[in-house]
This record gives structure tokens, C-alpha cells and sequence, in this order.
């Protein structure tokens, strides 16, 4: 048992779109990220997903409407939701999500990190 430091973890990286393990629960991965720019179009078949903003804000893009999340603030996008993360600034975000889940879903591509590295 360790507690964990969300600013001492954000630390220590400073890429955008690559999600690093900080802890796990229950089959569920605790993962943090930072992000900048927009990402893919995706979704997921079988998990839903947590985006906890933990600094900054970013636009969660859906089809038919843009949600802003703020700092202290976490959305859920439901299994099957296509989504599509914007950020205009640097935005630090806490994941939970199952462990099976892609950061790209069903789409795939360079951006997808098929085996986050644990922090």
C-alpha cells in the first residue's frame, strides 16, 4: 500500500496522448495523461471511461455537442460514445477505465499506447 502523488506523478513526463499507470483497483487501471491538441475520433465497444481534470480544461467533442471540462471536474463517456478529446492549452486529466481499454479505442492508429508504462 503507497499513496500516490498526482503532482509528483504529472512530473515526471511530459509527453501529450500517453497515458501512464498509477495505479489499479478491481480491474480498473488509475491512469494519468496530459494532453494538447485534439485526438481521434473513437469509441469503445465494452468500457466506459473517467476523465478526471486534474489542471486545465479541455472539450470533450461528441457528435452532436462540445462539453468543456474544467479543472475539478470528470465526465463519463459510456461504452459505445463516440468521443474526441480537445485541449487548446495543456491539460493534466486522472483515467479510470477498465485495463483492457485502448487510449484509441476502435481506431487505432500512431497514437494508440498499447501498453501504458507504469509511473
Amino acid at each position: 500500500m503507497e499513496k500516490v502523488n498526482l503532482s509528483e506523478k504529472l512530473s515526471l513526463f511530459t509527453e501529450h496522448w500517453s497515458p501512464k499507470i498509477v495505479g489499479e483497483l478491481n480491474g480498473q487501471m488509475v491512469k494519468l495523461v496530459k494532453f494538447k491538441g485534439e485526438f481521434v475520433w473513437h469509441h469503445h465497444e465494452n468500457e466506459d471511461e473517467l476523465f478526471y481534470v486534474v489542471k486545465g480544461s479541455f472539450d470533450m467533442h461528441l457528435r452532436d455537442k462540445v462539453i468543456t471540462v474544467n479543472e475539478g471536474e470528470f465526465i463519463i463517456m459510456p461504452r459505445g460514445a463516440e468521443h474526441k478529446p480537445v485541449a487548446k492549452d495543456e491539460v493534466e486529466i486522472m483515467l479510470f477505465e477498465p485495463a483492457t481499454t485502448l487510449n484509441t479505442g476502435n481506431a487505432g492508429g500512431e497514437k494508440t499506447v498499447a501498453n501504458p508504462e507504469r509511473i
